[in-house]
Parts: structure tokens; C-alpha cells; sequence
């Protein structure tokens, strides 16, 4: 797809490793809050969902749908995101860790109720590869959500992680090409908090 390179603009991005990806991680604790519980909502998460959460980071997302009830395969090709995640989740949480990346999801076909990416797929390496292998790990109405921050066309650095309007839509565009149904784009929250909803449904 044409506009795949602006959707994943930062796919080039070197990852989070070591001591840097710890630190990071830590961070994310604090910043990934209102992304987290946004998606649960948005999915109506429940004890009958298995969700996917793919590039989980320090699983921030992964257990508030854990607390909600839900089995949770918490998905990142960070081992230094994984560690922290693990450190900080009871022992007997429904949540398995799994490095993995979004075009290679280490979950069985038709395993997922729920796949959701906050704030990861502008760093996918394959946009198109990454939603063909949510489809797959979806059972058929099974939901997708993206959720990306708002940016302008112009921002750069830091401040470009995140999607403009077009690269929501083109997001959007690649679901319904692959399959998913029901497919739209909402924008939430205001000011520098605000972010673009891209959600389908599973054929």
C-alpha cells in the first residue's frame, strides 16, 4: 500500500534495549495510563476477552484489562520492556509475556477476542504484514484498535511519534482492504492529550 511508509514514518526507530529500554520502560509506566484505560473501555473489556496487546511495552494496558478479567498475551520485541513488565506483575495475573513483533504475533490463529496497539504502529516494520497477522489472530468478530497521538504534519523529533489525520485514515483504509468491517477513526481528548481511535471488526 502506497501509504504504509506514512503510517509506520517511524519504523526506522532503533527500539528500546538494555539499560535505555529499562529507563524507558519505567517511563511508559506513567505516560501509558490514559492510552490503557481508554482501549479497555473502547473494547468493553470482560472475562470472556482474550486480548492481545501488541507492543505491550512495560504492560501497562495489558494488566488493567487483566483487572477487568480478561487472559492478556502481552506482546513486545523488547526483552528490557518484558523484564520491567514482569517484575511489576502479580504472579497470578492472567497474563502470559511473549517477545514477539506485530507481523510475527505468537498467539494461534482465531486466539484473540481483542488486538490492540497504543501508541506502537508507527513503528511497525511492515504495516500490511502486521494487520494481516491481527486478522489472523482474531476470532471472527474479534476487535481491533489502534490508538496513536495527534500530531501535525510539521512536528518533528519527539513529537512526531504519533499520527496526522491523513496517517489515521490511511490506517483506517489498509483495515477495511484487509478485511475488517466496521472500520473507524474518532479523535479523543483535547490539547496535548489528544489521539485517534482507529477500530474494526473481524469478518
Amino acid at each position: 500500500m502506497s501509504s504504509a511508509r506514512a503510517i509506520n514514518h517511524h519504523a526506522d526507530h532503533p527500539g528500546f534495549s538494555g539499560l535505555g529500554g529499562v529507563l524507558c520502560g519505567l517511563l511508559f509506566l506513567v505516560v501509558g495510563r490514559a492510552k490503557a484505560r481508554l482501549a479497555t473501555d473502547i473494547a468493553q473489556v470482560s472475562p470472556t476477552d482474550h486480548v492481545v496487546d501488541v507492543g505491550c511495552g512495560p504492560g501497562t494496558a495489558a494488566r488493567v484489562a487483566a483487572r477487568r478479567g480478561a487472559r492478556v498475551t502481552g506482546v513486545d520485541p523488547s526483552t528490557a520492556m518484558l523484564r520491567v513488565a514482569s517484575v511489576i506483575t502479580p504472579r497470578r495475573s492472567a497474563i502470559t509475556w511473549r517477545e514477539g513483533t506485530a507481523e510475527a504475533l505468537p498467539v494461534a490463529d482465531g486466539a484473540a477476542t481483542v488486538v490492540w496497539a497504543l501508541a506502537t504502529v508507527h513503528h511497525w516494520q511492515d504495516v500490511d504484514a502486521a494487520v494481516a497477522e491481527a486478522r489472523r489472530a482474531l476470532v471472527a468478530g474479534g476487535r481491533l484498535i489502534a490508538i496513536e497521538r495527534q500530531v501535525s504534519a510539521d512536528a518533528t523529533g519527539l513529537a512526531s511519534h504519533g499520527w496526522t489525520e491523513q496517517q489515521a485514515e490511511a490506517f483506517a483504509a489498509l483495515c477495511r482492504d484487509s478485511g475488517f468491517t466496521d472500520v473507524c477513526v474518532e479523535g479523543r481528548g483535547a490539547a496535548k492529550k489528544a489521539v485517534w481511535v482507529v477500530r474494526g471488526t473481524r469478518r
